[in-house]
């Protein structure tokens, strides 16, 4: 029975309700885990199984109470990666090990045995100064790095692995052996193990193969901070967890999610990073089945490699315990060694790929609202921002443009003409996004899901026939997005001639991809049903959201002949998801403490390789006081991905019905974005080519300094500008931590260098937030601002120096056609690198291979802490005559600027000052 459009929304309006999502202790995997309280490990290391290739070492370990033998891989990967694989031997059927995440199967190195005996292996590797201690019995890995250990795997004795199996009815006995031995013959108490099946909020999940979850305990010796592991409205440092309170990843559709909350929300990548001042160490979990991650930070006695008999080196350091327990799958886990911040970044991205480089129009301001009502609508925003002269690239549709919620068509009465709509943007050179979520109507009149249908494309239940759940349309059947041939067919939706009414300049956002099930157990598929290759939903829950955003990517790639770069913003992600688009951080609420935890969120998001991303400006629930609108929009502009977003029963919020002040700063905000394009894409350049976060803590660009550890209400643009948004009421100065013994900072806005180290109180007005120039660097920015992106292409450049305490700058411009994959294919990018040092401003070539051409011009240079006024300044082109430059002074604030400078953006040259 279909439900009525006033019953969905019901559903979605609610606040939180915490009995329709399962605590830890519901989970029963979890349960039957924290039945192993051991110090000791059941299992053993069977070294006499060794078997050495040029690329791994293989052993088996054994639980020595049920005797079930595991194979145990480990490897070590170019960049100082280290991967352990640990599976079943003789599965009763295969096990589930995560496709399509990985770019590439990672080179190896060979391990090479340096010492052994019955009790112990010492393998070398590629760095001299780093081994692993595999101890036999009880079994457990040590990386060690000079002489001592960072990390140990099973150290805590909580490996456990649980064998698939065939149901009780069909085996001799009804005895049921748990993973560490112990019988479970009742009835009752398989069902308080959730062994065979499952229940919650009147649901059952029935398990084919039985129990088949996976764990295992890492401790990080010398460590007490960790980060990482979004998504979760929590702080940006990871805090201690209880056995009723621990990190779950396990991507949900929470409307309104509740702050400080470690339950699982809309997205999942298993990458846990640790550092301290001297090191930095990532731990990659390769898993999406549903997971849960324990942390335990403690002061411990220092341990010293296994064998060791040196005592004097013991002495009591931090130590960090994290415990990782998934569903199902395998173990597959890759260990980065760092050791510095960047070095993390780039090993993971070499595992799981950089962020794709977003064409320009992309990072500018987008619009949005659930929902603009009709053309006329639509037509009439756009014209605003005009009228009040605010800059703008994209105008957003959400469910409502569509056809009774049929994805890929249009309200007859709504948008009738959507192509003149779509024409009318063009002329003023802006694009439109709309909505396209992973449900399909069931109706045997829509093109869509008759398709599908008969090709066999949506996912099963358990009985085989085509799952049926209710969201947005009604009933609705959902797309197996893990089927390769369903992929291709989607991405064949975007061609022109397919999507009628579809435009070069429409693009896409994939929504409700947990997927959600607005009647569904926790609002979500059962993890029963079934998908391609006869995997269950359980099995690839949390990929879920990160196939519909490949398949959407590749479609708009497809329908420009491979030639364009796509936009596809997903609610729903897992790692590698930064290859396909942007993220954001869901259905937050109009409030200051949302303002306040989306710093910490898109840090964390942003350490674990996804660069793009953002949080709804203004609050997608309720109606923000104006104050709160105008620090949200401040707080936007300074971040990758910035869209205004409001739900369907707020009131308008454009940024022109706030009143003139409030639109006057609003409107400043948004320029000062426009103006700042050019250095927040070379960030973006950065990021897709080197893996760089885009937004940064404070400490990965000063990683011995305790004091930026916990550092979440301010952050990094780039390693230029220090941000630090204003998440209060009525606030006149705000604390901002300045770190770095030798570092100048000056206000990007009057040049003035800024007094004091450490924590300084920055006085603040409504106008502004405190945006802070870091000295040593260079910036680019646009001297003026168009109507959108593409309106400002041929807009000169202003460069602004930030000297350091050594008097010197070096900064990076990077610039390409902004929306072809031409950079790529052909070289059409420059990359230029510029430099102040000993008195003399350079412009160089940083890339040979580029070939873009642009007749942009330098036309104006600011130098901030210039200590005395030249007598003169000149020019020298490398094909041209020097000439004398025009300049002015302020002593009083210690800036230089240089003007009318006209020197093309793509040749080499150099400024003199004397």
């Amino acid at each position: 029975m279909e439900a009525s459009g006033e019953e969905v929304i019901s559903v979605e309006d609610e606040a939180v309700d915490k009995s329709k999502f399962k605590t830890c202790k519901q989970i029963a995997f979890y349960r039957r885990q924290k039945q192993l309280r051991l110090e000791k490990s059941l299992y053993q290391a069977l070294l006499d199984t060794l078997d050495i290739t040029n690329d791994s070492i293989k052993f088996q370990v054994i639980n020595e109470e049920c005797k079930i033998p595991l194979s145990v891989e480990i490897c070590e990967i170019e960049d100082n990666i280290f991967r352990l694989k640990i599976n079943e031997i003789k599965p009763l059927k295969p096990r589930y090990e995560v496709p399509d995440v990985l770019i590439k199967e990672p080179a190896k190195f060979r391990l090479n045995i340096s010492e052994r005996d019955a009790g112990k292996l010492v393998l070398a590797c590629a760095s001299e100064d780093q081994q692993l201690h595999i101890t036999a019995n009880p079994f457990q890995i040590q990386f060690v790095s000079k002489d001592e250990i960072v990390l140990s795997l099973n150290s805590r004795g909580l490996l456990y692995f649980e064998h698939l199996r065939s149901p009780p009815h069909l085996r001799k006995s009804t005895v049921q052996e748990n993973v560490d031995g112990s019988s479970a013959s009742s009835e009752e108490n398989q069902d308080v193990l959730g062994l065979w099946k499952e229940n919650f909020g009147g649901f059952s999940d029935i398990k084919a193969n039985g129990p088949s979850s996976i764990g295992l305990d890492f401790s990080f010796h010398g460590f007490e901070h960790v980060y990482g592991i979004p998504q979760h409205a929590e702080t940006f440092l990871l805090k201690n967890t209880s056995e009723d309170d621990v990190y779950r990843l396990y991507n949900l559709d929470v409307f309104g999610y509740k702050i400080h909350s470690k339950m699982g929300i809309y997205g999942s990548v298993p990458l846990l990073l640790a550092h301290k001042p001297d090191r930095t160490m990532g731990v990659f979990w390769m898993n999406s089945s549903e997971t849960l991650v324990e942390i335990a930070t403690k002061a411990a006695m220092k341990v010293v490699p296994s064998g060791s008999s040196d005592i004097s080196k013991q002495r009591v350091l931090p130590q960090t315990d994290v415990r990782w327990m998934s569903e199902s799958g395998i173990i597959d886990t890759f260990i980065l060694m760092g050791p510095r911040p960047f070095d993390i970044f780039k090993q993971y991205a070499q595992l799981t790929g950089t962020q794709a480089l977003p064409p320009l129009f992309s990072l500018g301001y987008h619009q949005c609202r659930w929902n603009y009502e009709d053309e006329k609508d639509v037509e009439g925003v756009d014209a605003g921002f005009d009228v009040y002269d605010i800059p703008y690239d994209v105008i957003w549709l959400d469910i409502e443009h569509t056809d009774g919620k049929r994805y890929f068509t249009w309200d007859k009465k709504k948008f009738g003409n959507p192509m003149r709509m779509q024409k009318q943007l063009m002329k003023k050179k802006r694009k439109l996004v709309v909505i396209l979520d992973p449900h399909i109507k069931v109706d045997p009149l829509y093109t869509i899901y008759s398709q599908a249908k008969q090709r066999g494309y949506f996912v099963k239940d358990r009985q085989g026939e085509d799952f049926e759940g209710i969201c947005w349309p009604g009933l609705s059947s959902y797309l197996d997005f893990t089927n390769p041939e369903v992929r291709e067919w989607y991405a064949d939706q975007f061609a022109f001639k397919t999507y009628q009414g579809s435009s070069e300049i429409l693009f896409a956002w994939n929504d409700m991809n947990e997927p959600s099930v607005f009647r569904g157990v926790e609002l979500t598929m059962q993890k029963d049903c079934v998908h391609h290759g006869k995997w269950e939903h359980r099995e690839i829950h949390n990929l879920y959201g990160f196939y519909q955003q490949m398949a959407t990517a590749e479609g708009l790639i497809r329908r420009s002949g491979g030639l364009e770069r796509p936009f596809v913003l997903t609610r729903s992600f897992f790692a590698g998801s930064q290859r396909y688009g942007a993220v954001w951080s869901g259905d937050n609420k109009a409030d200051w403490s949302y303002l306040k935890i989306s710093i910490p969120m898109l840090l964390t998001i942003s350490m674990a390789g996804i660069s793009f991303c953002g949080a709804d400006v203004g609050g997608f629930v309720g109606n923000p006081k104006p104050e709160l609108l105008v620090r949200w929009y401040q707080a936007g502009a300074l971040q990758p991905f910035f869209r205004g977003h409001a739900n369907m029963h707020t009131k308008r919020r454009e940024p022109w019905l706030f009143g003139e002040e409030n639109t006057r700063i609003i409107r400043e905000a948004i320029k000062e974005r426009y103006r700042l394009l050019p250095y927040i894409y070379s960030l973006f350049y950065q990021a897709h080519t080197a893996a760089e976060p885009v937004m940064r803590p404070v400490w990965v660009e000063f990683p011995e300094e305790l004091e930026t550890f916990g550092i979440e209400d301010e952050y990094m643009l780039g390693n230029a500008l220090l941000i630090c948004p204003v998440t209060e009421p009525k606030v006149t100065a705000v604390s901002v931590f300045l770190p770095g013994q030798q570092e100048i900072w000056y206000d990007f806005r009057t040049f003035k260098c800024i007094e004091g180290k450490g924590i300084v109180k920055i006085p603040v007005t409504l106008d502004h937030i405190p945006v802070i120039h870091r000295g040593g660097t260079i910036i680019p920015l646009k001297t003026s601002v168009g109507k959108s992106t593409e309106w400002m292409a041929d807009v000169s450049y202003e460069l602004r120096a930030a000297l350091d305490y050594k008097e010197s700058a070096v900064g990076l411009l990077y610039l390409d056609d902004g929306h072809s994959f031409q950079y790529l294919h052909k070289k059409q990018f420059l990359l230029r690198k510029f430099t102040f040092h000993e008195n003399v401003f350079s412009s160089r070539c940083a890339d040979e291979n580029g070939q873009f051409c642009t007749k942009c011009i330098v036309e104006q240079i600011v130098l901030l802490g210039v200590k005395k006024q030249p007598s003169f300044v000149t020019a020298s082109i490398h094909d041209g005559k020097d000439k004398a430059v025009a300049f002015t002074y302020d002593a009083k604030s210690s800036v230089l600027t240089l003007q009318n400078l006209s020197l093309n953006v793509g040749v080499d040259w150099e400024l003199q000052i004397k």
